[in-house]
Parts: structure tokens; sequence; C-alpha cells
């Protein structure tokens, strides 16, 4: 449904443009027709940026995106309109979304003046009530209020409700319930569970862990605007290799024991994208002198459906072939 080609993003940064910032790096992955893969990594790693080149919120540097075979940088016109009537997100901050001073339900009429100016009054409102009540909102609570009156939860669901009534095929689901209390957020989690479960396709942007393993078939590691990792989710969670990858895992609370403080050994300064690995810096395992400060790797399979961009994973799979 959904391919990403080598997208990179650069931004022109400094006095007068004069540097550039590579937000996002040659990243690749795709998104199957009724799939949810999660695009993981922590704050500044690209994902939002990715989320945001998908919408169309801002252009691509280099690469494509492609929705059902067709580069969506081509889209202008009625083809740029259809395509939001397939493809929409929501994002972190649900209060941001609205404006304050209109009743939160203005959502709704500004998707039937784009897109549905011909149903008439009835109709519409029954379609509204459908999309509201199919997540979990009861019309008569939620509509005709101003967004302070409605919680964050209240809130995002109004957002996906306001997808379904387009009949979408693509979410962005951008941390869409880091902002909500625990038990909103398994609420919002199981509609998108079940969601999928009808066909829609997610890409569910996160930096938690837990959250990309309890929702996703496939997930996406990403660092400094590269994939370091990637493939079926209870492989890379059952037998992680990235040492990105390794040290999230190692950084996830337990409830069985306290915390305990994992400490990463930091090496010399290489914070700037140079032609090695981007973990370089932070890599605890990292060989100073050889190919880890020189070449940058790329991904490699060293399982079915398990990607890993790591020099020494490279080394260990040609070690043992030989």
């Amino acid at each position: 449904m959904l391919k990403l080609d080598n997208i990179s993003k650069v931004y022109k940064v400094g006095t007068f443009g004069g540097k550039e910032l590579r937000a996002v790096s040659n990243v690749s992955f795709n998104v199957k027709d009724g799939e949810v893969v999660s695009l993981i990594g922590e704050s500044g790693s690209g994902k939002t940026t990715i989320g945001k080149m998908i919408l169309r919120l801002i252009p691509i540097s280099s690469g494509t995106i492609s929705f059902n075979g067709i580069d969506i940088s081509t889209l202008s016109g009625s083809a740029l309109k259809q395509y939001y009537r397939n493809v929409q997100g929501v994002f972190q901050d649900p209060f941001s979304s609205y404006n304050p001073i209109f009743k939160a339900d203005r959502v709704f009429r500004i998707i039937r003046e784009e897109f549905f100016p011909e149903i008439e009054g009835r109709e519409w409102n029954n379609k509204v009530e459908n999309s509201l009540k199919a997540v979990g909102l009861n019309p008569g609570d939620v509509l005709d209020k101003f967004p302070h009156q409605l919680s964050g939860g209240q809130l995002q669901r109004f957002l996906i409700a306001r997808a379904l009534l387009l009949d979408i095929q693509f979410l962005v689901a951008d941390e869409i319930i880091s902002m909500l209390d625990a038990s909103t957020r398994i609420d919002v989690l199981n509609l998108l569970a079940d969601l999928k479960s009808r066909g829609l396709s997610i890409l569910f942007i996160t930096h938690d862990l837990a959250l990309g393993y309890y929702i996703s078939e496939r997930a996406v590691m990403l660092y400094q605007g590269c994939v370091v990792e990637t493939g079926s989710t209870e492989r890379i969670y059952d037998h992680p290799l990235h040492p990105y990858t390794k040290m999230l895992m190692a950084s996830v609370p337990r409830l069985d024991k306290k915390w305990e403080e994992i400490e990463v050994e930091l090496k010399a300064k290489h914070s700037e994208l140079t032609g090695g690995c981007v973990y370089y810096a932070r890599c605890p395992v990292a060989d100073k002198d050889g190919g880890c400060a020189r070449d940058r790797p790329t991904l490699i399979e060293v399982e079915r459906d398990h990607f890993v961009a790591c020099i020494r994973c490279r080394d260990q799979r040609n070690s043992v072939s030989d």
C-alpha cells in the first residue's frame, strides 16, 4: 500500500542557510494492506518528520513515497484531494488540533464542506453519529461541546472519528496516546487494533517499546534519521541485534524489580553524520579504530524478516557462513 524508497529530509540551517541538517537519511520501508508498522526511536530521531512527509505537510528532499504505486509528490488538485480521502494523520497533542473558540465538532463540518457537500443534513448527522459510536463515543455526550469541555482521550477519538468519516485506508498515528492517562491509552490502542482488523493500515509512531510490541506486526528502529533495525516485531523484540535496539530494550523499566540506571559508555565526539555508523558515538561495542568509525553500514538480512544495519552483525554473519 505505502512504500518509502530511500527518502531523505535535509533542512537549511545557520546564517543564510549555509549549513545543512539531515533529519532523515535514506529511509526505506513499506506498510502493507491491513498492517500496523511501528516506527520507534527516541526524540529527535526523525519519526515525526517521516510522518509529515507521508502526509505531504513537508516536502521530501530526495527519494519517493508511493501510495498504491503512485508517487505522492506528483499529486495535485483533485488527485491530492483524493489522496487525503485515503490517508490521514492524528498527532500527539489533541488540544493543538482544535481552535478553542469553536466547538470540537467543527472538525466534522469542515470535512463535510470539503468532501461531502452533496450529503443532506439528516444523512450527514447519521454518518457523524455512526463514526463517533465506532470509536466508543456517545454522540449525546460529546457533540456541541468546546474542546476544553472534553478530555484528551475524547478529543483523540474525535480526530480518529473524523478520519473514519472519509473511509480512509491509511492512518499516520504520531504519538497519539503519549499525552493520555493509562486507562485511556489501552482504550485507544484497542480501538486501533479494531480498525486494523477492518482493513485499516497504520503507521504507529512511538518512542515507547511496549506500545510498539502491543500493537504492531513489524517494527522499524530509527536513530538519527537512519533505520538501524527492521523486521518482524517478534523477531526484533525476542532477538535484538543492533546495539541501539539492545540499549532501548535494556532501558525499559521492569515491574519485578526496582529501576536500575543503564549506563552507556560515550565514546569520542562523533555527532556529525559522517561516513561512519550513526550510532558510533554511543555504541558500547564499536570498534574505535576499525570500520565502525569509517563505514556506514547498510541493512542486511540476518534471518527471515529481520534486517540490521551493523558492521559487527555483518562480520559475525560472514564468519559463520565461512
